[in-house]
């Protein structure tokens, strides 16, 4: 348990950011699952769709520290390349 007035108010403020991050990883992951469905169902078109609005909401991610830049960088090449087999 804190003993500080800082630190009480550090666990404080790291419970309520690793809310909000979980729910911005959710929400990535619901545009990466969508995009996901539509390559797995064989729709072109329905996953470069969902491919154009799951990829600035991995961008914004990685822009907000919730997930390493390369790491969203090479989720969007591996999916863009699925789509473009298609």
């Amino acid at each position: 348990m804190a003993h500080h007035k800082s630190a009480k108010k550090r666990i404080r403020r790291n419970a309520a950011r690793a809310e909000v991050n979980g729910a911005r990883i959710g929400r990535i992951r619901t545009f990466v699952k969508k995009v996901e469905a539509a390559l797995n169902v064989g729709d072109k078109d329905a996953a470069l769709a969902a491919l154009k609005v799951a990829e600035p909401e991995m961008a914004r991610g990685a822009q907000l520290g919730v997930l390493h830049k390369n790491t969203v960088a090479r989720k969007v090449s591996r999916l863009t390349a699925r789509v473009k087999a298609l």
